[in-house]
């Protein structure tokens, strides 16, 4: 490439990040957040033909290993002391109660569509508002609760039906995982506070490769060489995931990018579609849209309210 079109390309840069500079804290969380949906959803996609091929548990455990694989060239560029936490305590028990959300989710992943799965995990945003209001005494603006509420109802329209079901009981599986994400993203919210993002990650993907090795031992199967490349694809995109999620919960309150979380759905509906042929229900197109609305229309509110929230650290 010539040094004009690469002069052109950082000049573009440096407009992107001038303008993204000048955002709301809340709406940059909220950007953050939304990216992480879409690296998530494209990961659940990958995750789910793996689990279709070897045991669930085992596949949650390569998972989070080769994260910490991807992980391990910058723990040694910047040496070990750098990601060592001011409280392991911490760090462990939000690796517990996430590897105990993931048993559940990763129970019901290859029974129930994606879109679906997505849909049903959205009731992690509430109980995360909720805590968020009572554990860290966030302000509840009405219009955290309405933009929650509709999406709640969308929710709501996607997966009653499928309650009804043959797979009723993953369904059910899937929801009692919730409320255990929403725990480990409060922890994390809080871990925030003191932890770098770096610290977190590391100790995310150290922690749940350790709590996960019981179950995976249990019905183990050698992978394929395509499985193994897989297997540190999904790494490398579940580093990336959690990185934006982590950013988002440092630059905003965590009750305010919630909301964003539904435009999972749409990414999730999308990949199931393009992958394994899924094609989304009335009930799933109609829910869409009222999470998709839910969601910009608390963009738009929270893009003109006044933050107290501070600046985005470096």
């Amino acid at each position: 490439m010539s040094a004009a079109p690469r002069s052109g390309l950082h000049r573009r840069a440096a407009l992107i990040a001038h303008r993204t500079s000048r955002l709301p804290p809340t709406v940059k969380g909220l950007l953050w957040a939304s990216a992480a949906g879409l690296v998530f959803a494209i990961l659940n996609s990958l995750m789910r033909t793996l689990t279709l091929q070897l045991d669930p548990f085992q596949a949650q455990f390569l998972r989070y290993f080769f994260g910490l694989v991807v992980l391990t060239p910058l723990m040694l560029r910047h040496g070990l002391a750098a990601y060592w936490p001011k409280t392991v305590r911490g760090q462990l028990t939000r690796g517990a109660i996430h590897t105990a959300a993931l048993f559940l989710w990763f129970l019901a992943l290859p029974k129930i569509p994606l879109a679906d799965t997505t849909a049903i995990g959205f009731t992690a945003p509430i109980f995360v508002m909720l805590g968020a209001h009572f554990v860290f005494k966030e302000a509840m603006r009405w219009e955290r609760w309405v933009a929650a509420l509709l999406g709640f109802a969308g929710v709501l329209i996607v997966v009653a039906p499928k309650l009804q079901g043959g797979g009723g009981f993953y369904s059910l599986a899937m929801l009692g995982s919730a409320p255990l994400f929403a725990a480990s993203f409060l922890l994390t919210k809080a871990l925030t506070r003191y932890e770098t993002i770096g610290v977190i990650l590391v100790w995310q993907a150290i922690s749940v490769t350790l709590f996960s090795i019981p179950l995976a031992m249990l019905h183990w199967k050698a992978p394929t060489t395509m499985q193994w490349l897989s297997f540190l694809l999904c790494g490398l995109m579940g580093s990336i995931g959690h990185y934006c999620l982590t950013r988002s919960m440092r630059v905003a309150d965590i009750s305010a990018t919630q909301s964003a979380k539904f435009l999972d759905l749409l990414w999730a509906a999308l990949m199931g579609w393009i992958v394994f042929g899924d094609i989304p229900s009335r009930s799933t197109l109609i829910g869409g849209i009222v999470i998709c609305a839910s969601t910009i229309w608390i963009a738009r509110r929270e893009s003109r309210s006044p933050s107290t929230v501070p600046s985005e650290a470096p």
